[in-house]
């Protein structure tokens, strides 16, 4: 089991931005990698990025590239997604997650293990 817990959500405007953290407890973090995946209204989970267990290999959804990124810091249990450039279009709740595998799962149906989310709304 690993509890998962995000925190860093908010209201921005279109421009700004938001650093997530999520913060791992019960089992050995940095054996394992780690995945931001999102849920706008009315849609499914995308995946948004991902981090392999060292923090050497970063994964990123298209539509983030360049505006996202993806660290982790494995003395502390977190991984935090620095989003940059906020769009309208990336209001959604942002789930952490994990497979507790090394290996950067780039599907939301890899992961079996969730937060809570954190809702991030950007305005106009």
């Amino acid at each position: 089991q690993m509890q998962l817990v995000e925190s860093g959500g908010g209201l921005v405007q279109a421009g700004g931005s938001l650093r997530l953290s999520c913060a791992a407890s019960g089992r050995t973090f940095s054996s394992y990698a780690m995945g931001w995946v999102s849920q706008a209204p009315g849609k499914g989970r995308e995946f948004v990025a991902g981090i392999n267990w060292g923090g050497s290999s970063t994964y990123y959804a298209d539509s983030v590239k360049g505006r996202f990124t993806l660290s982790r810091d494995n003395a502390k249990n977190t991984v935090y997604l620095q989003m940059n450039s906020l769009k309208l279009e990336d209001t959604a709740v942002y789930y952490c997650a994990t497979r507790l595998s090394p290996i950067v799962v780039v599907t939301p149906t890899g992961y079996n293990y969730w937060g809570q989310g954190t809702q991030v709304t950007v305005s106009s």
